[in-house]
C-alpha cells in the first residue's frame, strides 16, 4: 500500500508519467423491442427485456496528473490482450517518455511475462524496459485511481445498452477524446501519513520490551 501511495505523491513529470490501469467486464446488450423515441413531454421508452449479445472487456489507462486517458474494448482480457494494450501505451500514448510508472492490480495477466507471450524476446524486453510497475495490494483495488476513471466512464458513456463491440469501441473513443480535450485530472489526497492513522489495524503490532 505505502509503495503505491509514494507513487501518488510524486510531482508531475512529463518524462516519467504515472499511469494507472484497470479492466472492466462489460455485457453487450441488444433491444428485444424497438424503443419508442423521445418526444416532447416524454422520455425515450425502452423495454425492460433485452437480448444478450456476448461479453467483452474494457481496458482503461489514466494519467491522474496529466489529464490523459486511453480506453479500448476487447473480446477477451488474456495475457496477449494486455500485452498489446501495453505496447500501444508505450509506443503510441507515451513514445517520448523515459519511463512509464504503471500502477495496476496483481491479476495473473498483468505481468511482464505476458509481453513474451505476444512478442519476440527482444521486442518484449524493449517494452518492459519502458515500464516501472507498481502493484496494488490484495484486496486493495480501491488504491487504483483507474477505478475512479472507470466509474466516470460508466456513468458518462455506458448508461445505455450497447449491442456490438465495434459500436462500443466508437462510443468509448468519442468519450476518450472529449475527456482528454478537457484535460480532466484526478487529485488524490490519501497519503501514507493518513494511512498510518486511519488504517492502523492493517499494520503489524510491534511489541517493545523494556530491559
Amino acid at each position: 500500500m505505502e509503495d503505491v501511495l509514494d507513487v501518488y505523491e510524486l510531482p508531475y513529470n512529463i518524462l516519467r508519467p504515472v499511469v494507472c490501469m484497470d479492466e472492466k467486464p462489460y455485457q453487450l446488450l441488444g433491444e428485444s423491442r424497438e424503443p419508442l423515441p423521445m418526444r416532447q413531454g416524454n422520455d425515450k421508452k425502452t423495454d425492460s427485456e433485452y437480448v444478450r449479445e456476448g461479453t467483452c472487456s474494457i481496458f482503461v489507462f489514466t494519467e491522474p496528473l496529466g489529464g490523459f486517458r486511453h480506453v479500448n474494448a476487447r473480446n477477451q482480457r488474456t495475457a496477449v490482450d494486455w500485452a498489446e494494450e501495453i505496447k500501444y501505451l508505450a509506443d503510441v500514448c507515451y513514445p517520448d517518455a523515459e519511463k512509464i510508472i504503471l500502477v495496476l492490480d496483481n491479476l495473473n495477466t498483468h505481468k511482464i511475462s505476458s509481453l513474451y507471450k505476444r512478442f519476440p524476446p527482444a521486442e518484449a524486453r524493449r517494452i518492459a524496459r519502458r515500464l516501472e510497475v507498481h502493484y496494488t495490494p490484495k484486496h486493495g483495488s480501491w488504491l487504483n485511481i483507474a477505478e475512479i476513471e472507470l466509474n466516470v466512464m460508466t456513468s458518462q458513456c455506458l448508461n445505455r445498452r450497447v449491442d456490438d463491440l465495434e459500436k462500443l469501441r466508437c462510443e468509448l473513443a468519442v468519450w476518450e477524446v472529449n475527456r482528454n480535450e478537457r484535460s480532466s485530472t484526478i487529485n488524490w489526497h490519501f497519503t501514507n501519513n493518513q494511512a498510518r492513522t486511519k488504517l492502523v489495524s492493517l499494520y503489524p503490532k510491534i511489541e517493545i520490551h523494556n530491559n
